[in-house]
């Protein structure tokens, strides 16, 4: 496929690949359910016992930089391209990514970014994941076979990540909008964080666009209309540089997604996002609500 790969695929679309039989090395599809553990949920055994036909399972914790402190930082080009090649993905493989979560999306995104920040546009959500594809009846296996391993090169595109520094050097250049896509409760400081010894609360001048709101309640991404409308109503300016931050980097390429279908590509990811933000930032640059309760 030498064009631009649609961002989004639906079930149906994917099923009638799955049922001509053309999932292989033009067309891969990737497993890439990953969850916090107060969801108590293990993606690679679910993965195990159901998937998509054809389908590899990607582990957001496993291709990652081993040396960090901070979950599943970004790992070097080289490791991604050995990891993803081990998949069976090329240059030229169009890659499919879903997630089996209840919400429809959850860490697909990340994967979704990772393979555009290495410098592989051929990659598409599956609108609604796992679960619209079993709402569907579209049907499913246990059985894995691994497939042949292929090369992969991959360059970073390194303006689309931001580190600790650059965050808090925008605090007073205000370069881009940088938009919290966590629930609103956690991002004042009124909820507790899912990670222990992390509270609250958010990076200043930062937005917040939980990332449920990009999704309708069958777990589909909002029409582009509508995710404007959601832009707008949320003060971030579609025609502005942006930079997505969460908990841990996952859930902020929801927003990078959702900017990407508004036609505004290139928005960059905080890879270390709010955990690494509240280990390493003076007390005056977390804002909290709960502070003031002190």
């Amino acid at each position: 496929m030498g064009l631009q790969a649609q961002t989004l695929v639906t079930a149906k679309w994917l099923a009638n690949m799955v049922n001509r039989s053309l999932v292989g090395p033009r067309l891969r599809i990737l497993d890439t359910s990953w969850y916090l553990p107060m969801m108590k949920r293990d993606g690679k055994k679910e993965f195990a016992q159901s998937h998509i036909p054809g389908a590899s399972f990607f582990d957001i914790d496993e291709c990652t930089d081993r040396s960090s402190q901070f979950d599943h930082t970004l790992p070097s080009e080289q490791y991604f391209a050995d990891y993803v090649g081990n998949l069976g993905i090329s240059n030229d493989s169009h890659v499919v990514v879903y997630d089996a979560s209840d919400f429809g999306a959850f860490s697909c995104t990340r994967v979704w970014w990772m393979f555009r920040l290495f410098g592989h546009p051929q990659v598409s959500v599956l609108d609604g994941g796992f679960r619209k594809w079993t709402k569907e009846g579209h049907p499913v296996t246990g059985a894995y076979t691994q497939p042949e391993a292929a090369r992969f090169s991959a360059t970073m595109e390194r303006s689309w990540v931001k580190s600790f520094e650059d965050i808090t050097e925008n605090i007073s250049t205000e370069r881009y909008q940088v938009v919290d896509v966590r629930p609103y409760e956690r991002f004042r400081g009124r909820e507790p964080e899912p990670r222990e010894g992390v509270q609250p609360g958010h990076i200043p001048g930062s937005k917040c666009m939980p990332f449920l709101q990009f999704l309708d309640d069958d777990g589909m991404m909002l029409s582009t209309e509508k995710l404007k409308k959601f832009f707008a109503k949320s003060q971030v300016d579609l025609n502005k540089p942006m930079c997505g931050t969460c908990g841990s980097g996952v859930t902020a390429c929801h927003m990078v997604l959702a900017a990407h279908l508004c036609g505004a590509p290139g928005a960059s990811v905080y890879d270390g996002s709010w955990y690494e933000w509240f280990t390493k930032a003076p007390p005056e640059h977390i804002v909290s609500d709960a502070k003031s309760k002190l």
